[in-house]
């Protein structure tokens, strides 16, 4: 039998090798995922690197993506409804050079929770941003490399 965890990894490089590859080449990895956080790693390497030997800003930009977007796709297939998730706007900061692997953690997890609740009670589209932050564990600890506000836009399928 499979770990949770596990089963959300295998969706994900599911999910990327078949519907959006870019995320397959820079292997995300889960870590942790609950009902109100989750954590990805991305593994700096040669193709996730940039010519100052720290994280490409496009490759960090896939890891706030996944992070803020699987929480919500999680709760949207638990809830057995069809829900039309998207990311409408994208604002960053960035802090630090992240020169090692990064750990991208979303604590936003009421939040989606209230926002799937009120596109299924109206069926109107739900706009919210959520906050996803970068770290470099092994290099930093907790200190944040870079903070991302995605506006998450969630609505009921089948309207």
């Amino acid at each position: 039998m499979l770990s949770p965890l596990t089963k959300a990894n295998l969706y994900l490089n599911f999910f990327g090798f078949f519907k959006v590859p870019f995320i397959w080449l820079a292997r995300p990895k889960i870590l942790h995922l609950d009902n109100e956080r989750v954590e990805v790693k991305i593994p700096i390497r040669r193709r996730t690197k940039n010519h100052l030997n720290s994280m490409y800003f496009g490759v960090l930009a896939v890891g706030a993506d996944v992070a803020g977007g699987f929480m919500a796709m999680s709760k949207a297939q638990d809830s057995g409804r069809k829900v039309s998730l998207a990311f409408k706007a994208v604002e960053g900061q960035f802090l630090k050079r992240p020169e090692a692997d990064v750990h991208f953690i979303c604590e936003d997890g009421k939040q989606i929770d209230q926002m799937l609740q009120r596109t299924f009670d109206t069926g109107e589209r739900v706009n919210e941003a959520v906050k996803i932050t970068a770290i470099c564990p092994s290099l930093h600890g907790d200190e944040p490399m870079a903070e991302f506000y995605l506006t998450l836009s969630l609505k009921r399928k089948g309207d």
